[in-house]
C-alpha cells in the first residue's frame, strides 16, 4: 500500500495495481476490505492517506475483477446525524460493478432491530453485502457515431430492458442488454420508426424488503445502490461492456439511448433502513436530515432525500453522468423526481446548484436532459418552472387527452393548449414547444390497452388491498370491465386507442410512446406494476396487435413527414407564417373561427385547428402550406375545410376511423367526419 491519489474517486486500475478513493468528512478511520471470488474477506487494510476530505491508497498487483468494500469507522451518534458502524461492509459509491445484490438479514442495519434504531449491531454484514468490483471499462466503439437527432424529430420509446424482451421469441438472451439489441428487437424499433430508448432504471439497485417478505421483487429499479454499476440482473456476466455492446449495436441501427435515473434517494429508506453504502460512509453529509437528526427529510417519499447541496453529493451526480455519456456513450437522461434535485433550504430554485452544475457542464450539455418536474416535498409540482435546456415530463398531457377522448365536459380549451405545446406552462425563458414531453401513458399507470378497457385499477397482485397506484386514471372501459369477446366494444376500445395515438403524435411537443402500447399489451389493470417481475409486468408478444403496430408506424411517418407538427417555436394566431396569414386558425365546424363563446361551451366535442409554419422559421418543405387538424370526440360531423389558396388544395392524410389510418384523398369544401375520430389534412400543392 502507497499513498496513491485522491482522484478520480472509485476503484481506478493501472499497469501496476489499483487506487481506491472514497470520500467521507466525519470519520476518523477507513478501512478496505479484498475478498476473494468466493466471498471470503482475504485481507483489511486503513487507506493510509486523507487528501480533505477524501481517503486513499494504491495496492499494487491488484488487478481489474478484484473483489472490495470499505468498513467506516467514525462517531455512532443518531443524534447528531452520524451512523458509522465499522461492522457493516459499505458499498463503494463509485462502483463499476457489483457481485450481485443484497441478501436480507438483521446483520444488514447498522442498529440491533430488537433494541431500536438508536441502537449499535456488532453483527458483521460482509457476507450479505454485494461487493464492488474493479472494472477496466475500456471499450472498442469502432466507428460508433451517436445518432445526435435534434429533439424536434425525436420520438421517444420508454421501456424497461427485461419487461421489453423477457418473452419475445427472439430476444436472446431474454431480460438483458444483449436481448434488447439483438436483431429482432432493432427491427421492431427501427420499423415502428421511434428515434430514442428512454430506459427505465438500469443502475444497481435493491429489493426492498418489504417486497422480498412477500416474495415480489423491486422491477422498476427505483431504489439505487450504486449509480457507476449496471444492475447484474442486465447483463450476463460481461457487466458495462454489455451494456456498452448494446448502445452501439441501437446506434448503428439511428436509436438513441436516454437513462431513467435516480439521484434524488438512495435505497437505504430512513433511520429503520440497512446500512449499505452512503449511510455507514457519512450519514450526515450524503443525506439531508431533519432538524432531529435522527430522521431524514422525505421528500421524495422513500424515506430519504440526498443531499445534493453538499459539493461532494453533487460531484458524485456530475461524475456518474458523465460516466455515463463518455463511457456509454448514452444520448441523454431522465430525471426522477427532478424536483428534488433542484431544491435547497428555501425550497425549489430554478437556479439550483445542480442544475447551474449541469448547465455549464460541457459534456451534458451535448445531451438530452429531461426532468419528472415533481415530487412529494412542500412546493413540490414544478411543471413549466426548469431551466433550459430541460424538457419536462407533462402529466397534464396526459390528463387532458384521456378526459377529452372520454368524453368529460369543458376539455375542449384544454386539449387546444395540448397540442400547441402547453404555452401556459413552457413559453418562457426561450424555450421551445418540444420542452413538453407529451405522453397518454408511462411505466407508471395504465397501458394504453388498459386505459380503455378498466375504469378501476387492478392492483391486488401487489398485496396492498389494491390502495396503491393513482386513483385518477381517466380511464373507461367502454362497458365491460376487462376483456371481452363484444365485438362492438372490442372496435369503440381500438378506435379509441387509435385516436389517444394520433393526438399524441399530432401535437407540438416531444412524443413518448410507452413499449408494447403499439401491440396491445395489457397489465390486466394493474396502474403500478412496480413490483411484478412477471407477465403481469413484462411485454406480452405472443398475440400482438399488429393493426395497431403499422398504424402507429404510419402515425410516426406521418409525424416526420411534415414539419408543421414537429416546429419548435410556439403558435399564438398573432403572429404571422411565411404566407402572411397567421400561423394559427381554430376554427368551427361551419368554417367561421371560434368565438369566445364557442370556448366556453363546455358541451363542445370538437376541435378544428389549422396551423402553419411559425413567424421566422426556415421552411423545410415546400410540399405543405398548412395542416389541418379535427378531434372530434362526439357524434358523426360536417366539418367546412379552411379556404385553400390558388394553386395548392387540401388532401385528406389521415383517419383514425379507418383501421389503416393512412389516406390519400384529394378535397375540398368540406368532408364527413365520423363520430369519435381524428382526421389530419394536409396542403399541398397542385401537380
Amino acid at each position: 500500500m502507497t499513498a496513491g491519489r485522491p482522484a478520480p474517486l472509485g476503484a481506478t486500475p493501472d499497469a501496476h495495481g489499483v487506487n481506491f478513493a472514497v470520500f467521507s468528512a466525519h470519520a476518523t478511520r477507513m478501512v478496505l476490505c479484498l475478498f476473494a471470488e468466493d466471498g471470503r474477506e482475504t485481507l483489511r487494510i486503513d487507506l493510509p492517506e486523507r487528501d480533505g476530505d477524501v481517503w486513499h491508497g494504491h495496492v499494487a498487483g491488484l488487478r481489474p475483477g478484484q473483489r472490495y468494500g470499505y468498513r467506516a469507522h467514525g462517531p455512532y451518534a443518531p443524534q447528531d446525524g452520524h451512523r458509522f458502524n465499522p461492522n457493516k461492509l459499505l458499498v463503494d459509491p463509485y462502483a463499476r460493478a457489483l457481485t450481485g445484490h443484497p441478501i436480507w438479514h438483521d446483520a444488514l442495519y447498522g442498529y440491533d432491530p430488537a433494541k431500536g434504531p438508536d441502537s449499535f449491531s456488532t453483527r458483521d454484514s460482509a457476507p450479505y453485502v454485494p461487493k464492488g468490483i474493479v472494472v477496466d471499462p475500456r471499450f472498442d466503439w469502432g466507428g460508433d457515431c451517436p445518432p445526435d437527432t435534434p429533439i424536434e424529430d425525436s420520438v421517444i420509446y420508454e421501456a424497461h430492458v427485461k419487461g421489453l424482451t423477457r418473452l419475445h421469441p427472439g430476444a436472446s438472451p431474454p431480460g438483458t442488454f444483449a436481448a434488447l439489441a439483438s436483431a429482432p428487437m432493432l427491427e421492431h424499433l427501427t420499423g415502428l420508426g421511434v428515434t430514442a430508448v428512454e430506459l427505465l432504471p438500469i443502475h444497481a439497485f435493491v429489493d426492498d424488503k418489504f417486497l422480498h417478505d412477500k416474495g415480489l421483487t423491486n422491477y422498476w429499479g427505483y431504489q439505487s445502490l450504486g449509480f457507476f454499476a449496471p444492475d447484474p440482473r442486465y447483463h450476463d456476466g460481461g457487466g458495462i461492456a454489455e451494456f456498452q455492446s448494446m448502445v452501439a449495436r441501437l446506434h448503428a441501427a439511428g436509436i438513441e439511448v436516454i437513462l431513467d435515473v435516480v439521484y434524488n434517494h438512495s435505497c437505504e429508506g430512513d433511520e429503520t433502513g440497512p446500512t449499505l453504502s452512503f449511510r455507514g460512509l457519512d450519514n450526515a453529509s450524503y443525506y439531508r436530515l431533519a432538524p432531529d437528526r435522527r430522521r431524514y427529510v422525505n421528500d421524495t417519499g422513500t424515506g430519504n432525500t440526498m443531499n445534493v447541496d453538499h459539493p461532494m453529493v453533487l460531484r458524485m451526480i456530475m461524475d456518474s453522468l458523465r460516466y455515463w455519456v463518455e463511457v456509454g456513450h448514452v444520448d441523454g437522461f431522465r430525471f426522477d423526481l427532478c424536483a428534488t434535485l433542484g431544491r435547497t433550504a428555501t425550497g425549489f430554485d430554478p437556479g439550483a446548484s445542480f442544475f447551474d452544475a449541469i448547465r455549464q457542464d460541457p459534456v451534458l450539455t451535448r445531451v438530452k436532459l429531461i426532468a419528472e418536474p415533481w415530487d412529494i416535498g412542500p412546493g413540490g409540482y414544478q411543471l413549466g418552472a426548469f431551466p433550459p435546456p430541460f424538457l419536462e415530463w407533462n402529466d397534464r398531457f396526459r390528463d387532458t387527452i384521456r378526459q377529452f377522448w372520454r368524453g368529460d365536459a369543458g376539455m375542449v380549451p384544454r386539449l387546444a393548449d395540448r397540442i400547441t405545446g402547453s404555452a401556459r406552462q413552457f413559453d418562457h425563458s426561450g424555450r421551445p414547444a418540444n420542452t413538453s414531453v407529451n405522453f397518454v401513458t408511462a411505466h407508471d399507470g395504465f397501458t394504453l390497452a388498459d386505459v380503455v378497457s378498466y375504469a378501476q385499477r387492478h392492483n391486488e397482485a401487489n398485496g396492498e388491498d389494491n390502495r396503491d397506484g393513482h386513483s385518477a386514471n381517466w380511464s373507461d372501459n367502454m362497458g365491460v370491465e376487462g376483456p371481452t369477446a363484444d365485438p362492438a366494444i372490442m372496435a369503440a376500445r381500438a378506435r379509441r386507442q387509435r385516436n389517444m395515438l394520433a393526438t399524441l403524435m399530432l401535437a407540438q411537443g416531444t412524443p413518448m410512446l410507452l413499449a408494447g402500447d403499439e401491440i396491445g399489451n395489457s397489465q390486466s389493470g394493474n396502474n403500478n406494476a412496480y413490483a411484478q417481475d412477471n407477465e403481469i409486468g413484462w411485454v406480452d408478444w405472443t398475440a400482438p396487435d399488429m393493426g395497431l403496430r403499422d398504424f402507429t408506424a404510419a402515425l410516426i411517418a406521418f409525424r416526420k413527414g411534415h414539419p408543421i407538427l414537429r416546429q419548435k417555436r410556439f403558435l399564438h394566431a398573432r403572429e404571422r407564417a411565411a404566407d402572411g396569414l397567421p400561423d394559427l386558425f381554430w376554427w368551427r365546424e361551419d368554417g367561421q373561427e371560434m368565438g369566445q363563446a364557442d370556448w366556453e361551451d363546455a358541451g363542445r366535442t370538437v376541435l378544428c385547428v389549422e396551423k402553419r409554419m411559425a413567424a421566422g422559421t426556415p421552411r423545410y418543405a415546400a410540399s405543405e402550406a398548412a395542416v389541418f387538424l379535427v378531434f372530434n370526440a362526439g357524434g358523426a360531423a360536417e366539418v367546412c375545410l379552411p379556404p385553400a389558396r390558388s394553386g395548392w388544395h387540401w388532401v385528406l392524410r389521415l383517419d383514425t376511423g379507418r383501421d389503416a389510418g393512412a389516406v390519400a384523398q384529394p378535397v375540398s369544401g368540406s368532408l364527413a367526419c365520423t363520430a369519435q375520430t381524428v382526421l389530419a389534412c394536409v396542403l399541398e400543392p397542385l401537380t
